[in-house]
């Protein structure tokens, strides 16, 4: 049975690239009928904290992804490593320098992997130094626990970053003393930002976590991080996990550099958001609402929804949704200084949403096809653009320079709101 593993380290929030190799690792599993395990290699306790071991296993969740038996803590597994280390050592293979036990490399020896990814790569013992097993603390060092685990689980794929690559052959030597058969091994090209450097925080926003906060879908994410590297065919770019395990082949994984381009998530963000029911939008939308301090106590369900469904196409993120209609919820919003200036700060421009005030006053019906045949009608009788009303207007309700269509945000705001707000903005308060 194909068996894969995901390792993380609690030493910081979960990163994009180990994000991509998770879904990777579940994809191949889920696809072959085989096993997901997840291993926490948390060896170093001096960096590791349970307040990230609890985000990134609360990550992995979120992006979808669930996992086969109980968590491994290499933690908990020192006197496995100590045991398998004494038994090398018994064998002549290993040495002791103080308490530190080492694995003695054979030397002039050629090693050959034939990585699903990248073809046949061959490495030189001559380049590799003697392997540290225990260190003289007692904990196992990285490749020796990592090697013992993987032998010992049965662990048959290691899909990982190239960035693993140098640890490979050394990691085959240690199969070799453990009498294990070394998995098959499969390095995938690791992400880079817009300028090909690898991806970091210069480039903006790198853990998952992140774009959790931001307002970002979990299957808008993971849609992303499938076609870095790995293209579902047909010209297709939207994608479900689903879908994704039952075309994924590791053998088609490619095997150059993927460029992460923020503006292509966020398009992919808002296709999946335009996709979801207003329902489905509300819980996302309510809770970003209440950690913005946007007080929505006395708004219905009904009331939100309405304003969900009049912006879902035109937000990128659930936080941009907020950017952009916090005006619904507060006398408090935003104004943009930009619009103020060129739209609000002209005397011809306030007298024109005084006049437009003044009409919808006498507004029996206060609906968007009524307010949009007043805007025009005075635009006409005063020889204006509608323009000249249309975007101070905008302006004075809202704050912004752009939104969902004017007059359907009229009808929702409220006749009370929108004739306050436009009195106000023109000094006619």
């Amino acid at each position: 049975m194909v068996t894969v593993r995901f390792a993380p380290s609690p030493t910081g929030f979960l990163h994009l690239g180990s994000a991509r190799t998770a879904i990777f690792n579940w994809l191949y599993a889920r696809h072959t009928g085989g096993k997901f395990l997840l291993r926490v290699e948390d060896t170093d306790k001096v960096r590791s904290d349970t307040k990230f071991l609890e985000e990134i296993l609360e990550d992995l969740k979120w992006l979808g992804l669930d996992w086969d038996g109980d968590v491994v803590y290499q933690s908990r597994r020192f006197d496995i490593y100590r045991s398998e280390a004494e038994k090398i050592l018994a064998e002549g293979k290993a040495y002791k320098e103080g308490e530190a036990i080492i694995f003695k490399v054979e030397k002039g020896r050629e090693i050959e992997i034939n990585d699903i990814i990248h073809g046949k790569i061959v490495f030189n013992t001559d380049e590799i130094k003697d392997q540290v097993m225990i260190k003289s603390d007692g904990s196992p060092a990285y490749n020796f626990c990592c090697a013992v685990d993987d032998a010992l689980l049965g662990v048959t794929h290691i899909i990982r970053g190239d960035d693993h690559i140098s640890n490979t052959p050394k990691q085959i030597l240690l199969y070799e003393a453990l009498g294990k058969k070394p998995a098959e091994f499969a390095h995938m090209p690791l992400m880079m930002g817009a300028d090909g450097a690898k991806l970091s925080k210069r480039h903006g926003a790198v853990a998952v976590e992140e774009y959790k906060k931001e307002g970002f879908l979990p299957e808008a994410l993971v849609n992303y991080l499938l076609l870095l590297g790995w293209s579902p065919g047909e010209d297709s770019e939207l994608v479900t996990l689903a879908e994704a395990a039952k075309r994924f082949e590791l053998k088609n994984v490619k095997d150059v550099q993927a460029r992460f381009d923020a503006q292509k998530l966020r398009w992919l963000n808002g296709e999946y958001i335009v996709k979801k029911e207003t329902k489905e939008l509300f819980p996302l939308v309510k809770a970003r609402l209440d950690l913005d301090g946007l007080d929505t106590s006395e708004v219905s369900d009904d009331y939100l929804m309405k304003i969900i469904a009049l912006y879902k196409i035109r937000i990128k993120t659930i936080k941009e949704f907020v950017e952009l209609a916090d005006y619904f919820f507060t006398e408090d919003f935003f104004v943009e200084e930009k619009g103020e200036r060129k739209y609000l700060a002209k005397d011809d421009n306030r007298e024109n949403i005084k006049l437009f005030a003044g009409k919808l006053e006498a507004l029996a019906e206060f609906n968007h096809e009524n307010i949009e045949t007043i805007c025009r009608g005075l635009a006409e009788e005063h020889n204006l653009k509608a323009s000249q009303i249309i975007h101070p207007t905008r302006v004075a309700i809202s704050g912004k320079t752009r939104g969902a269509g004017l007059f359907e945000t009229m009808e929702l705001l409220g006749k009370t709101k929108v004739i306050d707000r436009l009195k106000k903005a023109s000094g006619n308060k």
